[in-house]
């Protein structure tokens, strides 16, 4: 099967987040079991532009990427725009759909992966065009929750752009039960199939301890909390310092680490009240992590939590439970699983209340271990890569099965119509 993937970002555009992770690995995994995949992206690395050739293939990891240069006219004549926005833009990248014209009729599948974006919208009019099924990710994004974040331009561009184009599509993917819930809630009856992100076991990382503690200072015997994601009001960053603060003073063995990109600009006003706080040593706000230092802090970690409002189903959350760390959610993370499986607890993003759920675990080491050990379990059971790209590749074979069936159905319809109109 020959399929193309359209998106607003791939790697190594880590900074973007999870969904550059999850796409990239299906993607991955999907050429090793022998199906051809082509990637639409822009060169966006968020605030930064990848150092990489555009407007042409290359190989990277065994997939044919397309990076496209992104152009944001808007911001072109007015640059206090990008200051004020603080978002990653339309998107839009003139190059890309001649290309889209080019290629797509020796495609089999399109595949778009993020609403708002520039990339999407001009896949998913290429594909609607050459009459190819068309398939259609949100990845979190029509969660109520981010909905009513900007939400006059996302209502907006849902009713003139969006909504057409998922009424026409071939099949929906959601990521949860959750996401095709948002999907009917937009009105939107197109055929929906749950298919989650994937993730693959890492290798045991004996020594990870010794790395983090010589990079970061954090003691080997110092229970730590991690924060990984980006530092977005939605992602409750500012709710977890303040929890942590609280119960600080009673856990003087445990650390917060504070790990992702300043999306926003706000870590220095979070820094700082940490500082006030007395609380230097117990908050380290580590930047960005990527490669060895990424997966050392996984493996460090002994609780994971993520107390956002409004997730797809978050990649890093996934590599929490890989690297058998046990895991605190908000119920925006939408992963009951991992109550019933006992990997960790759900909590409302709620200081008070998750001040109370922290201090809890800190105390019981042995429970954070055997949560830990559950989380592993459950990743390798349900969401291994091999088993979520076979899923994804029925998704597309019964749309593709639909979509012909629906094709010959019209013919017969026309020719049973046409007939009749003659004899008349």
């Amino acid at each position: 099967m020959r399929i193309l993937y359209a998106l607003h970002a791939y790697k190594p555009a880590y900074r973007i987040g999870g969904p550059v992770l999850s796409v990239s690995a299906a993607a991955e995994q999907l050429a090793r079991k022998g199906h051809e995949v082509i990637v639409f992206a822009t060169n966006s690395n968020l605030t930064e532009e990848l150092d990489v050739p555009t407007d042409q293939p290359i190989d990277v990891e065994g997939v044919e990427v397309w990076y496209f240069r992104r152009e944001e006219p808007l911001q072109k004549y007015l640059p206090f725009v990008s200051y004020f926005s603080q978002s990653m833009g339309f998107m839009y990248c003139p190059a890309m759909k001649g290309a889209l014209v080019r290629i797509m009729s020796s495609v089999d599948v399109v595949d778009t992966h993020m609403p708002f974006v520039y990339p999407t919208y001009a896949a998913a009019q290429a594909a609607l065009k050459a009459r190819k099924p068309l398939f259609y990710h949100q990845r979190g994004n029509f969660n109520p929750a981010r909905l009513a974040f900007r939400s006059g331009k996302k209502k907006l561009y849902i009713s003139l752009i969006e909504r057409p184009i998922m009424r026409r599509a071939t099949t929906l993917i959601a990521l949860t039960e959750a996401e095709r819930s948002w999907f009917r809630a937009l009105g939107v009856n197109t055929p929906c199939a749950v298919v989650p992100n994937g993730i693959d076991l890492p290798l045991p990382r004996p020594d990870a301890v010794a790395r983090v503690t010589e990079r970061f200072g954090i003691a080997a015997s110092a229970t730590v909390v991690l924060f990984l994601g980006r530092l977005h009001p939605m992602k409750g960053v500012e709710e977890l310092i303040d929890a942590f603060s609280r119960i600080a003073a009673r856990h003087p063995n445990s650390v917060l680490v504070m790990a992702g990109p300043d999306e926003w600009g706000l870590q220095a006003r979070w820094y700082d009240r940490v500082q006030q706080a007395g609380l230097g040593r117990s908050v380290v706000f580590a930047g960005m992590l990527t490669g060895s230092d990424k997966a050392d802090m996984l493996a460090r970690a002994n609780l994971f939590a993520l107390p956002s409002s409004g997730e797809g189903f978050s990649m890093a959350v996934l590599e929490a439970m890989a690297s058998s760390t046990a895991v605190m959610l908000s119920p925006g993370c939408n992963f009951p699983e991992v109550v019933e499986f006992g990997a960790g607890i759900t909590v409302d993003i709620d200081v008070a209340a998750m001040a109370a759920a922290l201090s809890r675990l800190l105390q019981e080491p042995d429970l954070l271990r055997s949560m830990g050990e559950a989380a592993r379990r459950l990743v390798a059971e349900h969401y291994s890569w091999d088993i979520i790209t076979d899923r994804l590749i029925h998704v597309y074979t019964d749309g593709i099965d639909r979509d012909r069936a629906q094709a010959r159905h019209s013919v017969t319809s026309w020719a049973t119509h046409s007939i009749g109109t003659i004899h008349k």
